[in-house]
Formats: C-alpha cells, structure tokens, sequence
C-alpha cells in the first residue's frame, strides 16, 4: 500500500511511511502457524475470554472500563499496519515542525529512508514477540486500519500459537492469561478517567521538546548510524527524543517513564495473581514470559523511541513497587495512585515504596 510521504499542502514527512512499513513486513516475516488449522480457534477464543477477563480485573482492582473491548486477532503484517498508523497519529505535529524545515534540504531524502528504515526494523522486531495489545492511541470516535472500533484488545496469533506450540501450554490457559494482562491495560486508560489524557498530554510535551532544526536532525541520524556500526541501538540510552534534546529537557520523560513503569508493574501483578487462582501453570507461564520479556504494542515502541525503557528494567521496578505497598499498605492502599496524577510515584519512589505511602498518606490528612 503506497501513498504520499504527506497530506496536500505540506511538506513530506522526515519518515518515509511506505519504506517504514515494507522493512517492518520484511523483518516480522510470516509464521506459518498463522495459516494453519490451529489458528481457527483463536478470534472465537478471544472474543469469549476478553469478556470473562474483564470481569475478572475488575473484580480484583476495583477498575470498571465503560463498556465491554472487541478482541481482534491480528498476524503481524496487520499488527504493523495498526502501529503504523497509531504512530503517524501520534508523531503528526512532530512530523509537520520536521518537514516544513526539511522541505529545501537536498539530504532531506536521504534522512527519511534512514529514519525509515531504523523504525520499520524496530516495529518489526517487535511484530515477532508481542503477544496482546490494548491500542490506547487510536481516537476515541473513530475506528482502526482494520474497522475495529477504537476500544479493542489485539492479540497476535501467529506468536501466541507459536509459543503454545514450543512450549506445551494449554491453550484456554494461556489465552486467558494473555487477555487478562491486556485487559488491566485498558482498565487503567478507560477505568481511571483522567489517565489516558494525561499520557498523551505527557508524550506530546515530550515531543515538543525536540528541537526542528535540520542540523539537529542530521547530527542525531549520524550518532544513530555510528551506535549501529558499532553494534550498539541507539534509541536505548535516551530514545529519539534523547537523540535530539537537551539535559534540562529530560525531566519530563522522568514523569513518563514513572508512569509506564507503575502501569506496567501493575499489570504484571494483576495477571499473576488472577493467573495463579484462575490459569492452570501459570508459574511456568510466568517464568518463560520473563526470560523473552520485550516492550510490546505500540506503548512498548513509544516507550523505545522516547528512552523511557533506558535500563531501568520496567517490568520489575513497577512490579517491585507494587508488591511493596501491597506488603506495606496492603492491596488497597495502592489503590491511592488512580485518584490523581499526583499521586503516581516519582522515578525515586519506585525505589522506596514507603515513601511514596507516607506523602499520598500526608495528602489525605
């Protein structure tokens, strides 16, 4: 599917999409599972235990989503697709400030396919190992690449039969535990009313900061090219946005990667609790997640491309954290994080759990 780097009117984009889209194609590649008669069970899964692992999550975290999610099935060409689109949504006002001072540059068309190119690699690799996704980036009224309405749950079956297979796991287990991970992602975008805006409201401010001018844009897409030289990806240390921005920019991506670590951490012990009173071997499930554990969806490539996943190993800090004041407070008492933005943890308290306990208990006095 080709089309125009840009809308009319404008400057063509610093990325060129259709590249970005081919590499990632190429690099997910196809499993040949997909086809094949073990998938046709996976939509008519899905559909019934997405309902029954809302249910569940609400039961255990108090969060009730508006509504029911659609589950979708997806192979992984249709999973870049989706991405690719929630990315350009995503990046537009970023994409529009790099065009417009791009448009007279003669390396313009050099930069877009280098850009392109390190993206499509990113979202492809990451098209083999994501399992679900809760897309919490497609607008609210409107509908995906694929007609699904915005409030749907993607699971990716070819990765999903793929590690049933090599592994052994029952299949009605290990999908119900994959949909109630996804599922607490959507109770915590949907569930908590002023989250979702405030997420985006933090990317946004994040991408304000890079700064537009081409001179920027060409030192950084050489550092990039010099990391990978040397064997080294150059969005893990500080991202795009870290690529390009300042020190004394940075603060906010502290908030985000704060953020994304308590979302994360909780996910992770909302399905291992359900998981180990509702999914037969979970803890064999759990031990194998753990050792592939890669950001998935399109939270896991913003989070790559920002450098909020750095080396702070997200997963187990969150889930570190949350444990923490479940031992302290007891599970309740986590619940103090979902009434305002400030009351999420800073970067610090992650770490000490009790502090964080003792300032939202402060709060309240």
């Amino acid at each position: 599917m080709s089309e125009p780097a840009g809308g009319a009117g404008r400057a063509p984009d610093p990325v060129d999409w259709a590249t970005a889209r081919r590499v990632a194609q190429f690099v997910a590649g196809r499993d040949p599972l997909a086809d094949s008669y073990l998938g046709a069970s996976l939509q008519t899964d899905f559909d019934g235990m997405t309902v029954h692992a809302e249910d569940l999550v609400a039961q255990y975290t108090g969060l009730r989503a508006p509504g029911h999610a659609s589950a979708r099935v997806l192979d992984r060409r249709e999973w870049v697709e989706s991405n690719i689109a929630s990315m350009r949504s995503l990046l537009d006002p970023l994409m529009q400030r790099f065009g417009e001072r791009l448009a007279h540059n003669p390396f313009a068309p050099v930069s877009r396919r280098v850009a392109a190119t390190e993206l499509g690699g990113l979202l492809g690799y990451i098209a083999q190992r994501v399992l679900g996704q809760y897309d919490l980036l497609v607008p609210d009224d409107s509908d995906d690449a694929f007609g699904v309405a915005s409030d749907a749950v993607y699971y990716v079956g070819a990765n999903i039969l793929s590690l049933e297979k090599r592994f052994a796991f029952r299949p009605a287990d290990f999908r119900l535990w994959i949909a109630i991970h996804e599922v607490t992602h959507r109770s915590q975008f949907t569930g908590v009313p002023w989250m979702r805006g405030y997420f985006l409201g933090l990317v946004h401010e994040a991408l304000e900061l890079v700064d537009p001018d081409p001179r920027t844009m060409f030192r950084a897409v050489s550092t990039a090219v010099e990391e990978v030289r040397a064997g080294r990806n150059p969005l893990d240390e500080g991202g795009l946005v870290g690529l390009f921005a300042s020190p004394e920019q940075r603060g906010v991506l502290g908030k985000v990667q704060a953020l994304m670590s308590v979302l994360e951490g909780h996910g992770n012990v909302v399905m291992d609790d359900l998981g180990r009173e509702h999914v037969a071997g979970q803890e064999r499930m759990s031990r194998v997640l753990s050792q592939r554990r890669k950001m998935g969806g399109i939270t896991g490539t913003i989070q790559k491309l920002l450098g909020i996943e750095q080396k702070m190993k997200q997963y187990e800090v969150g889930e570190n954290f949350v444990r923490g004041v479940y031992d302290l407070g007891g599970r309740h008492a986590f619940d103090a994080v979902w009434h305002a933005p400030e009351n999420l943890p800073t970067v610090a308290e992650l770490a000490h759990p009790a502090s964080w306990l003792a300032r939202v208990d402060a709060a309240r006095v």
